[in-house]
């Protein structure tokens, strides 16, 4: 099983099998008074005994194995992160197939303006939910099975009107959000 997180606000992929997980290390993380290293993310990871962890970008993008069940290990990421950096974790389960395939499924046209992101959600029903967001010219969103990709301007991903909705506090332990370029260099 393979396992990668991105970033402090960020997922964990796990494969089992052929699987890949993704745990969402909720906000606040390195920010409002939860630090967590990358060494100590790697050390509890591997305590869970999950191998080959490794990770991206140093803000806790990570990819491990193991061939522990996905609901089960889900669990097990999400207490033991939650007890060894004293948050709320939340952990989403995604194979190396899937995220392969939602890289290569973004839906909207790339250039040097526009961030490509994608939404990781704990379920298809919140994926629709987001995907219904009204939003205005500068930005594009288009929900696929449990994830969202949205598109917006460089220097606006804070301001959009989806960036807003998408960050309440009804979807911060549901979602998880993505450069499409940080989940390519986890694959």
């Amino acid at each position: 099983m393979r396992l990668a997180a991105e970033g402090w606000s960020a997922p964990v992929t796990t494969s089992y099998g052929h699987a890949h997980a993704l745990c969402d290390l909720p906000e606040g993380v390195n920010v409002g008074g939860i630090t967590v290293t990358s060494a100590d993310l790697k050390r509890v990871l591997g305590e869970l005994g999950l191998s080959e962890v490794k990770t991206y970008v140093a803000s806790g993008n990570v990819t491990c194995e193991s061939d522990q069940d996905a609901g089960p290990l889900q669990e097990q990421v999400e207490a033991a992160l939650g007890n060894a950096f004293s948050y709320d974790a939340h952990v989403q389960l995604f194979s190396h197939d899937e995220l392969a395939s939602i890289v290569s499924g973004y839906p909207f046209r790339t250039d040097e303006d526009h961030h490509r992101y994608v939404v990781l959600c704990d379920s298809a029903a919140t994926a629709a939910r987001l995907g219904t967001i009204a939003v205005g010219d500068m930005e594009q969103v288009e929900a696929a099975g449990r994830v969202v990709y949205w598109r917006c301007p460089k220097g606006s991903t804070l301001d959009t009107p989806f960036s807003k909705a998408a960050s309440s506090t009804q979807y911060k332990a549901l979602t998880t959000t993505r450069n499409l370029n940080t989940v390519e260099k986890m694959l």
